[in-house]
């Protein structure tokens, strides 16, 4: 354990981290990481998917539910930390230790079977998209010199993977006890978090060249960055539409010969995103020099094509490679995003622009969802067809959009 634990922190200090600063934060997100994860395990079948008949009304909830945190993210949290960019130790901090508050306030809820559970599980939501925000506002302040923001936010990502992965079986553990004390081992978690996010680095602190934002002063997003958000809907939308049509299909209408195996034919098809999403994730890590720009296009493109062959050739196989391609385009166009965002926009409006963009991916990802659960289950190659055609509409419209954007040339 100790061996592992050593070549964990040498990891996270490689390529010039440590001496930036970086590597504090990739361990603090791996700690955020594995709180979320025990919340998760904690919380789970409580709405979502509780009922395996398929019963549509709790997950409509649960979706709505879901766009609740940027109601509060976008228009609040993300201009007033902008405002506050000198204390994002301290933002961060917060976000940490509310949620560890809100884990011990859950616990309890769930020991007494109060209705207080759903306060506080959106209260932990909304802490958690504010962190995000400020995290990710933060990585350009760390930033070494050798490293490209695409590459830093990949192994930020990468980091919480582990620390998801290695939480998880220790709060599957827990919960065998109770549901409570899941929670309380998420209490410690975030709590451990809480002390990392204070000792960040002074530089996740430094203003120096940086300009006050104007009360009345507006920003507009750069084209680079509606071109990148733009590829991302359709990323997110694709896959809120497999997670929940693809749910209500292999449980109701299972492929030949899996008509008893219905659990495990969904956690093929969903396990392939998230294996995929952790392959993008390990793929941006690895390679040098990425154009954010291509990437995204590369990707919405590979999910109209997977999308295509999905409905034209319907089956395991197909369905799985559909996960594993989602997975892995939304990855890695995620982290395009950021690093568009982390270049393109100035300091004293980048928290804002994040909660922003989080707000679209989203709204996004809920449209995605609603349309799987509004579609019938009975027609899965209707559903998919349909779906293949709204994702190659949308790549066309992306990509005529980005020509019009485009400066003309010198002369014309």
């Amino acid at each position: 354990m100790t061996t592992a634990f050593r070549a964990a922190r040498r990891a996270a200090r490689a390529e010039g981290a440590g001496d930036s600063g970086l590597s504090r934060l990739i361990e603090l997100h791996a700690f955020n990481a594995a709180g979320d994860a025990a919340v998760a395990i904690s919380l789970a079948g409580t709405i979502f998917f509780a009922d395996p008949g398929g019963a549509r009304g709790p997950v409509l909830l649960f979706l709505g539910l879901t766009m609740l945190p940027f109601a509060v993210v976008a228009p609040l949290l993300g201009p007033f930390l902008d405002r506050f960019s000198h204390g994002r130790r301290w933002a961060i901090g917060f976000t940490m230790a509310f949620r560890a508050f809100m884990c011990w306030m859950m616990a309890d809820a769930v020991a007494s079977n109060s209705v207080a559970l759903y306060p506080t599980a959106l209260g932990c939501l909304i802490a958690s998209k504010a962190y995000g925000v400020a995290r990710a506002a933060t990585v350009p302040r760390l930033l070494p010199s050798d490293q490209t923001l695409v590459k830093a936010n990949s192994r930020i990502s990468l980091a919480g993977v582990i620390g998801g992965a290695l939480s998880a079986p220790l709060a599957a553990l827990a919960a065998t006890a109770g549901g409570q004390w899941s929670l309380r081992y998420a209490f410690v978690v975030f709590a451990g978090a809480t002390i990392l996010a204070i000792l960040l680095p002074a530089q996740a602190d430094a203003t120096a060249g940086e300009q006050p934002v104007g009360r009345r002063e507006r920003f507009h997003l750069p084209n680079t960055i509606v071109f990148a958000l733009r590829c991302n809907v359709g990323l997110r939308l694709l896959s809120g539409f497999l997670t929940m049509f693809m749910a209500f299909v292999l449980t109701q209408n299972p492929f030949e010969n899996w008509n008893h195996d219905t659990t495990w034919l969904l956690g093929l098809v969903i396990g392939a995103a998230g294996l995929g999403n952790t392959i993008g994730i390990g793929l941006t890590s690895v390679l040098r020099k990425i154009n954010p720009a291509v990437v995204v296009v590369v990707g919405l493109i590979a999910d109209a094509i997977a999308a295509v062959c999905a409905a034209l050739f319907y089956g395991l196989v197909a369905c799985v490679a559909l996960g594993l391609t989602i997975g892995i385009a939304q990855a890695m166009g995620k982290l395009a995003l950021d690093a568009t965002i982390q270049r393109d926009v100035p300091e004293t409006h980048r928290t804002s622009a994040f909660a922003r963009s989080e707000t679209v991916l989203q709204l996004s990802w809920v449209i995605g969802g609603f349309l799987g659960v509004a579609l019938p289950s009975g027609h899965p190659v209707v559903g998919l067809m349909l779906l293949a055609a709204l994702i190659i509409g949308w790549t066309v419209f992306v990509l005529i959009g980005r020509r019009r954007d485009l400066p003309a040339p010198a002369g014309a």
